[in-house]
């Protein structure tokens, strides 16, 4: 039996005497308070969210969006029988996203939500190739894309899929239409532009494309769709750059993903896919489902998951609205230009992206420039230590012997927590400069591979060469 909770202090308890349980199922119950603070005291080590600037995900929420997620925890949204004003939610932010990203009937087309975007990326790419077989299509399919999240990887591996990704070069860090024709074929199901690159922020050109495929079917024959992963950059680009042309309003364009959790402002494990019109989700992919209490369609690869994220997506649609997405999103432009500023005044860097809205998302990215005694690496390990997590990692392949760095600005970061991160960046950068990491190490010491003579070593491998020659 558990003990008392009046019979002595928490932590004098034994499941604090002697620790949580890590490797075995345990035997015994303890108070919810003791499980509780447990947990609570281990999660103490987490860095805070809102400071995670490598994270897209939605770090802030308002109070009622908790409350509503609080009210909805044991909502199952496949059980559309026993929920059916959650799945009716679910219905109308399908169609009111339809109507966000211009498809030509809103009302009446196909849509879901999902686990995330990942997910919702997924299931467009399922589409395209059952669409693809209805065709005819035969042998290995294939898609071409840039460089992308590590989901079209999966899902390329997962579901017997070529992916053909376009390499970067020169100053190229996007797919570019040039590109295309060159990597498409007849068992090409779909070209995949991301609009709101992982590694930059930056759009990709989803018009571009778009015509050099016109002008490749024009030669060949060959009409190949448009799947647009428009994880971040779909709940921007609609409030913020409105006139910029890259969603159903190019016919050639039959879906388009989206992460709910990311710019679209709820909490995580949101997300959505939506097709331009009916007939572009094959019905293969529809099952309908009688053990749940009534006949329900479904087509999602997650079966029983929360309905909290879908209420406080309609929380969101209404509570903003299209001025209020405006408003919130122009905002945090405005905090990661006036970032960009700054980084830029520092010296030692190059801006990519400076979250130009015609661009990319709110977000900034650099690369190092000139011959330093750091790298971004030992900048990022420099601003953790104030609790600020920094992404630096190295371009996608072709681009490998190139770092850069980025910070993404959410909803809840402010010009003022903007203004905390360049006096630490400014911090950073001097204490680099007056200590380098490198300074132990000559170039003859360290086998030609020096902090001033790359930027893509982190200061963990200098640590483990450091090591090694000690050791010697």
């Amino acid at each position: 039996m558990p003990e008392s909770p009046d019979s002595e202090d928490l932590f004098a308890t034994s499941p604090f005497r002697d620790g949580a349980p890590k490797t075995e199922f345990p035997s015994s119950e303890i108070l919810p308070q003791a499980a509780y603070q447990l947990v609570h005291d281990e999660l103490m080590l987490d860095g805070v969210s809102r400071m995670n600037l490598a994270t897209f995900c939605t770090t802030w929420v308002e109070d009622q969006a908790r409350r509503l997620m609080d009210e909805s925890l044991d909502k199952n949204i496949v059980d559309k029988d026993e929920y059916p004003q959650t799945a009716e939610l679910e219905a109308r932010c399908t169609r009111m996203l339809a109507d966000l990203w211009h498809s030509p009937d809103p009302t009446g087309t196909r849509g879901t939500s999902t686990t995330g975007s990942s997910e919702a990326a997924m299931l467009g790419g399922l589409a395209a190739k059952f669409r693809w077989r209805a065709r005819g299509g035969r042998g290995i399919p294939n898609f071409v894309c840039g460089p992308v999240q590590v989901c079209w990887e999966k899902f390329a591996r997962y579901f017997d899929v070529e992916i053909r990704q376009v390499p970067l070069r020169g100053d190229r860090l996007t797919l570019h239409p040039d590109d295309i024709a060159a990597h498409c074929d007849a068992n090409t199901i779909m070209v995949v532009p991301t609009f709101g690159q992982t590694f930059t922020g930056l759009f990709e050109d989803v018009a571009g494309i778009s015509r050099a495929l016109d002008a490749l079917q024009e030669r060949t024959g060959l009409d190949i769709p448009i799947h647009v992963d428009a994880a971040s950059g779909g709940f921007m680009a609609p409030f913020t750059a409105p006139d910029l042309v890259w969603d159903f309003r190019l016919p050639r364009v039959k879906s388009i993903n989206a992460s709910g959790h990311k710019t679209g402002l709820a909490p995580l494990g949101a997300g959505w896919a939506i097709w331009r019109e009916a007939a572009d989700l094959p019905d293969e992919l529809v099952f309908n489902v009688d053990y749940l209490g009534g006949n329900m369609a479904t087509f999602n690869l997650n079966f029983s998951r929360p309905g909290g994220q879908v209420v406080t997506s309609y929380y969101n649609f209404i509570r903003l609205g299209r001025d209020g997405y405006t408003r919130v999103q122009s905002a945090a432009y405005e905090v990661a230009g006036y970032l960009a500023d700054g980084v830029r005044k520092f010296g030692p860097f190059e801006l990519i992206h400076d979250a130009d809205p015609l661009r990319g998302i709110a977000a900034v990215s650099w690369r190092l420039t000139g011959e330093q005694t750091f790298n971004l690496y030992d900048l990022s390990d420099r601003l953790r230590t104030r609790g600020w997590l920094v992404a630096a990692y190295p371009l996608p392949a072709d681009r490998q012997d190139e770092t850069i760095m980025r910070v993404l600005v959410r909803h809840g970061f402010s010009h003022d927590m903007a203004d905390l991160l360049l006096a630490d960046m400014d911090r950073a950068l001097a204490q680099l400069d007056k200590h380098p990491p490198s300074s132990s190490l000559t170039r003859e010491e360290s086998g030609g591979f020096t902090h001033s003579a790359t930027a893509e070593v982190s200061t963990a491998e200098f640590r483990r060469r450091r090591a090694e020659q000690a050791a010697q």
